[in-house]
């Protein structure tokens, strides 16, 4: 490949053998084409709490201005609620789920026939850098950028040569709020804050929500800054900018969960004159409400540099000669988050958003160490154990329903779940079969416990397992659907799923049987042969059920048996469901403590210390 350097052009000329990536075609167009400088900025954690989306409360100048001067997407999300997963579908292309990477920080390897973006642009002569937030979720070459780091930066590249260039903020992210701010200090007065229906009204929410609102004003200030020197470097009018959030957050129930406020996020692009026939629309400042997610950026990239999208990314690009028509839906997941585990699929339409929820008896506000560092949390459940909240503050610390539907343009904070209410039958069976489709076609490993995840990577990429004819996958989903919607009836066919040589199904048929409760007492002899399971997740599962039919001295011993797996996430799952059948017997508190004697030189960054910290608090044992 030859490359030629001018002034303001980028040229290009590829043999007609093309330029081959990974396996992967990734073809130019013949012609000299100009390139773009491309100027990514990034902020952490904030949904869209800004003034040109309408939120009078927000204080946020350059980011309206910017909207202004651009085009703001109006339906733009995050397709994880959490960053790790959520980036790993950024840099991939590639649902995090699909690749079994949508469990935060689990750093399973990704699939070498998944390239990242920054290789392709780096093939055709961009100077890529990122300042300096990588957090994947898997594992990726010191070389994917040209530099990485506090200093990383396109002032750096070749003269004229194009620009790939990240900036990422950290002001906004949901630690900026574990530090008190004192309230005369605050620029945005917590008596003014309107509140979310489903918090309740705690010193400790309203101060927390102000000192927010007045990160994200520091953080537009920052926006403003890389905006000003991009303009006194002479590329402005050479450079497309992006600007979004990387999810939404953070105060309670937004950050981690699949609503609007986890998951809809800012999104600006404003493209310069030079590349108007780029442009989504004519006018500069029209709102666009085209449905995006983060799975589209990865091959809306490739479309504004010409570069032919591959067949593995699984977004659809939104503006360059790839555009596609609009899409109908937005697909969302959340999996394990830190310490606690959990299994969310979502989809949102432009006015609809329905959620499944795959583990039912666990709880919306399961205990999360880094969480329940914000004041406000701790205030929320406080005012809850003091009976001070209504029903609709009250949901976050009950068990959840297997369905949710939200009309979000009249329920913009999601309090009025529809999925019971026979008017929407039509929209529900909609959306549920578009979920249904979505997790099929994109091979979604999220159905497998992590426990089992984590032994397939031993060998293999999930992505690749996904796709190596060894998964019977629809029967896998079939056997969540029946078993998250448990009846009595389904008790043989439970029990049949308890017996298949696959692991995830084995799961899901006794998690079946868990839901099941009372009505599963008969299936006693399996529960107990379970607890011989090979895997731990099954055998936590069948402990949890024994337990609640009264089989405490065997459930404690199965639950002990996992407590010494040598999977730390099997591990995880017995701590978790020791926590929630709130079992404190001698026998448990002893087996508890051995695995910090086992694993002392874990640290908190290792989830099972992290619960086993916990239930040491909860018991009143002092760690040393």
């Amino acid at each position: 490949m030859k490359m030629t350097f001018s002034r303001t052009k980028f040229l290009i000329s590829i043999s007609t053998s093309g330029l081959f990536l990974a396996g992967t075609s990734c073809i130019q167009p013949e012609k000299s084409l100009e390139l773009p400088n491309i100027l990514w900025i990034t902020s952490e954690d904030n949904s869209p709490f800004l003034g040109c989306y309408g939120d009078s409360f927000a204080t946020t100048p350059n980011l309206d201005m910017l909207a202004s001067e651009g085009y703001l997407y109006t339906h733009a999300y995050a397709n994880a609620p959490v960053c790790a997963p959520a980036r790993n579908t950024i840099i991939t292309g590639v649902y995090a789920n699909s690749g079994g990477n949508q469990n935060m920080r689990s750093q399973y390897p990704h699939s070498e026939s998944v390239v990242m973006y920054p290789e392709f642009l780096k093939s055709i002569g961009y100077f890529c850098t990122n300042n300096s937030k990588t957090d994947y979720n898997t594992n990726f070459s010191d070389s994917l950028w040209n530099e990485l780091g506090t200093s990383a930066h396109y002032k750096n590249r070749k003269n004229d040569q194009p620009f790939f260039a990240v900036f990422n903020s950290t002001i906004s992210h949901e630690s900026s709020i574990h530090k008190y701010t004192p309230t005369e200090n605050l620029i945005h007065v917590p008596s003014e804050v309107k509140l979310p229906p489903y918090h309740p009204d705690t010193p400790e929410m309203r101060h927390d929500w102000a000192q927010y609102y007045d990160k994200i004003t520091e953080m537009d200030a920052w926006v403003g800054n890389i905006i000003k020197d991009l303009e006194e470097s002479g590329e402005a009018e050479n450079t497309i900018i992006f600007y979004y959030g990387d999810h939404g957050g953070v105060l309670g129930r937004s950050k981690r969960f699949v609503y609007e406020s986890g998951t809809r996020v800012p999104f600006i692009v404003s493209i310069p004159e030079k590349y108007k026939h780029l442009r989504p629309a004519k006018k500069v400042g029209t709102k666009i409400d085209r449905i995006i997610s983060f799975v589209d950026l990865a091959p809306t990239l490739l479309s504004i540099t010409g570069i032919d999208i591959p067949e593995f990314m699984q977004g659809s690009a939104f503006l360059g000669n790839q555009k596609t028509e609009d899409p109908d839906y937005a697909y969302m997941f959340r999996g394990r988050m830190d310490e606690r585990i959990d299994m969310v699929r979502a989809v949102r339409d432009k006015k609809f958003r329905y959620i499944r929820n795959y583990l039912p008896y666990r709880i919306y506000g399961q205990h999360i160490e880094y969480l329940w560092r914000a004041p406000n949390v701790g205030s929320w459940e406080k005012a809850f154990l003091n009976g001070e909240c209504n029903e609709i503050q009250s949901r976050f610390w009950n068990t959840k329903p297997v369905e949710e539907l939200y009309d979000t343009e009249n329920d913009p904070w999601e309090v009025n779940n529809l999925a019971g209410n026979p008017d929407y039958t039509e929209v529900l069976e909609r959306m549920r079969k578009a979920n249904n489709n979505w997790i099929l076609e994109i091979k979604d490993a999220g159905f497998f416990p992590e426990s089992e995840i984590g032994r397939i990577s031993e060998t293999e990429a999930m992505y690749d397992y996904m796709r190596s004819g060894k998964v019977n996958l629809e029967k896998i989903v079939e056997a969540a659907e029946i078993s998250t919607m448990a009846r009595a009836e389904d008790l043989e066919l439970l029990l049949g799923y308890t017996d298949d040589e696959n692991t995830a199904i084995r799961y899901w048929g006794v998690t079946g049987l868990l839901i099941l409760g009372e009505n599963a007492r008969q299936a006693m002899p399996e529960l107990k042969a379970l607890l011989s399971d090979p895997s731990g997740d099954v055998v936590c599962l069948a402990s949890e059920a024994l337990y609640n039919l009264g089989e405490k001295d065997l459930a404690r011993k199965g639950l002990i048996s996992v407590l010494s797996n040598k999977n730390e996430f099997a591990r995880v799952t017995a701590l978790n469901t020791i926590d929630f059948i709130g079992d404190d017997s001698k026998e448990i508190k002893d087996a508890v403590l051995d695995v910090l004697k086992n694993y002392s030189d874990a640290n908190r960054n290792s989830y099972d210390i992290r619960m086993t910290w916990w239930l040491m608090e909860k018991w009143g044992i002092k760690q040393d």
